[in-house]
């Protein structure tokens, strides 16, 4: 196939030795163009991917020039087989690992109790936090927030709590041969990080670079001076910020290029991508492929359809299921069977150690939570999940989930649907519109209030999966959004 302008551009930079930074659209076949430069190359190069599944896919595009890989699989190469006999050691209780670091007892902040296994695992998760960092070392700011403790000076408690704890796990995790706490990839990933390795290449590319963690972030660029590098991504598809994800494209100092021709779906659809583009200040605007064309309207029986949260998947399967259809999960119902299972226990009156709910102390402690403190509202679906259907309801939906090969529709998070696509796509009602501002309109009706940035980047991401139909359904409401509507918004402020 004969490579677009933007293509051309792409590889006429990468051919003069510039530092790229490519910011890849939706659909605008990113993976092929990466291929097309390194086809035409004859330079020894490597290919970061993102997962596994993404590095064997380019092996068999990319020609052998070039060795395709994920950074694990790098640093596993250079240090973390010195790990191989501490990565395969069984399973155990984080209690168990907390105690033999000497978390024995419980602790009270403010109001909260909290147990001896919610500060062992609060441990293990500062630890894991650090590692995603391209911090050399530990500290407070690595210990994660507890629902419940949100309040500074309750959070520096916890803080200077666990931090000399995190400190001696990690002190474990350096020792080779055996340890206290149980090693894994992301581990021997932080090692070699602070080694400051080089990695001995002529060229070196990164995908997915919109949502790249600190730790690769600081591998990556710091082969600055040794090697070109070439970062592709799409800034606004970085969703991932929640989780320390860094979007490392927009401030890269190098040449800054795009990809804007999609080749998934039509111009209708590019259209609906670009309503969203905008709100979220993105860098680039889609052009739809005219032979692909993609129908918008209201679909009864979809592929997929794409969710705002965990709880609206599980509610959207439910309500499937109900209706006698065969529906698959995207990345299975562990998350959701987990927060079932957590839920069962308070209302068991139990303490629950899932993360998000391990700071209550029965289910009435949390529908007061979710009810009342703004730092709850999200929970108030989970809540409401609950007290309609009950857990046994939510854990016997889960259970029958099929493989998506099987299915007849699948559903999916935003999250998990990144990087997929379907011939028809529906959008699920959790995607609830911003509360009214406090100003009126020329009719007296209330003007919408703004579209957070990361919300657009969520739906942008929704609303691209398609390829020959698409059913707006729960971000219909753009439409009448001044945002999402220009003609709307000149009219408001005439």
């Amino acid at each position: 196939m004969n490579p677009t302008d933007e293509q051309q551009a792409a590889a006429d930079a990468f051919h003069a030795g510039h530092h790229l930074a490519l910011q890849a659209g939706a659909g605008t076949g990113k993976t092929t163009t990466l291929a097309q430069l390194a086809h035409a190359a004859t330079r020894r190069g490597r290919y970061l991917a993102f997962n596994r599944a993404t590095a064997q896919d380019a092996t068999a595009r990319f020609p052998r020039n070039v060795l395709c890989k994920t950074a694990h699989a790098l640093s596993y190469a250079a240090i973390g087989h010195r790990y191989a006999r501490r990565l395969n050691a069984p399973r155990r209780p984080a209690w168990q690992t907390g105690q033999e670091l000497g978390i024995t007892k419980a602790l009270r902040i403010g109001e909260r109790d909290l147990s001896q296994k919610t500060l062992s695992n609060t441990t293990l998760r500062t630890v894991a936090r650090f590692c995603h960092t391209a911090d050399p070392t530990i500290s407070d700011r690595h210990v994660p927030h507890l629902r419940g403790l949100e309040d500074r000076t309750l959070h520096a408690q916890l803080a200077a709590y666990i931090a000399p704890f995190a400190r001696k796990a990690w002190d474990d995790l350096q020792r080779p041969e055996h340890g206290l706490v149980r090693f894994d990839h992301d581990h021997y990933l932080k090692l070699w990080a602070l080694t400051e390795p080089k990695i001995d290449t002529d060229f070196l590319l990164l995908d997915e670079a919109q949502d790249t963690n600190p730790v690769l972030e600081q591998i990556f660029l710091n082969q600055r001076q040794h090697t070109q590098l070439v970062m592709v991504g799409d800034s606004a598809q970085a969703i991932y910020r929640w989780r320390g994800a860094k979007d490392i494209m927009t401030g890269f100092d190098g040449t800054q290029l795009i990809l804007t021709q999609s080749f998934r779906f039509g111009p209708d659809l590019a259209e609906e991508a670009n309503r969203w583009l905008a709100i979220a200040g993105a860098p680039i605007r889609l052009t739809g492929t005219n032979s692909v064309p993609t129908e918008i309207g209201p679909l009864t029986r979809p592929d997929a359809i794409l969710c705002r949260t965990n709880i609206g998947a599980i509610a959207q399967v439910m309500n499937l299921l109900a209706a006698g259809q065969r529906v698959a999960l995207v990345g299975g119902g562990d998350n959701l069977r987990a927060l079932a299972m957590a839920a069962r226990d308070l209302k068991d009156g139990r303490r629950t150690t899932h993360p998000e709910l391990v700071l209550f102390l029965s289910w009435g402690d949390l529908q007061d939570y979710a009810a009342y403190d703004p730092a709850g509202r999200d929970l108030q679906s989970l809540v409401d999940l609950v007290d309609t259907h009950g857990t046994d309801a939510i854990l016997s939906a889960v259970a029958h989930l099929i493989p998506e090969n099987q299915a007849q529709v699948t559903v999916s998070t935003v999250h998990k649907a990144k990087g997929r696509e379907w011939a028809s796509v529906k959008i699920a009602e959790d995607f609830t519109p911003p509360k009214d501002s406090d100003q009126h309109d020329d009719t007296g009706r209330p003007v919408p209030g703004p579209i957070d940035e990361d919300e657009a980047r969520l739906a942008y991401v929704a609303v691209t999966r398609a390829r020959h139909r698409f059913d707006v359904g729960g971000l219909s409401w753009i439409h009448d959004h001044p945002q999402g509507n220009p003609l709307s918004a000149l009219a408001c402020t005439a």
